[in-house]
């Protein structure tokens, strides 16, 4: 494991497993793979009637920036539409260097990928999953 790149808020966020398993009647799903490095994730929404993700789940088959990525991304996307979630990816960009600014919290503790150009769509499969299921 390159230390360097898992730095301990990065576990944390792995271990806290915030949204994770399968929603028991999801409104919407999707499925995305990064054919890369084989990393899968499954993101399960529940909206309400004005298109807000009311509950979130994810299944998480790959490597512990994907798993980070998606228990920070569940941490905040309750209450949010597809433009919410659009804002929050943002952080996740800024974080990794693809996007200007200082990222906001949880995915400022991704900055440490941003030399990692190649484990950038680790952290950023689980926003696709998500961009797909809320289409």
């Amino acid at each position: 494991m390159n230390d360097q790149l898992y730095q301990d808020r990065i576990v944390s966020l792995a271990k806290a497993k915030t949204g994770a398993g399968k929603l028991a009647s999801p409104t919407k799903s999707a499925r995305r793979d990064n054919p890369l490095c084989g990393d899968r994730v499954i993101i399960d929404v529940k909206l309400d009637d004005g298109g807000k993700i009311s509950e979130i789940g994810h299944q998480v088959r790959g490597c512990l920036l994907c798993q980070a990525s998606a228990s920070a991304l569940a941490s905040v996307a309750v209450g949010r539409n597809a433009a919410g979630i659009e804002k929050v990816r943002l952080d996740a960009e800024r974080a990794i260097g693809r996007e200007e600014g200082e990222a906001g919290e949880p995915f400022s503790a991704f900055a440490p990928v941003k030399a990692h150009k190649s484990r950038h769509e680790c952290v950023l499969l689980p926003f696709e999953a998500l961009k797909d299921a809320l289409s």
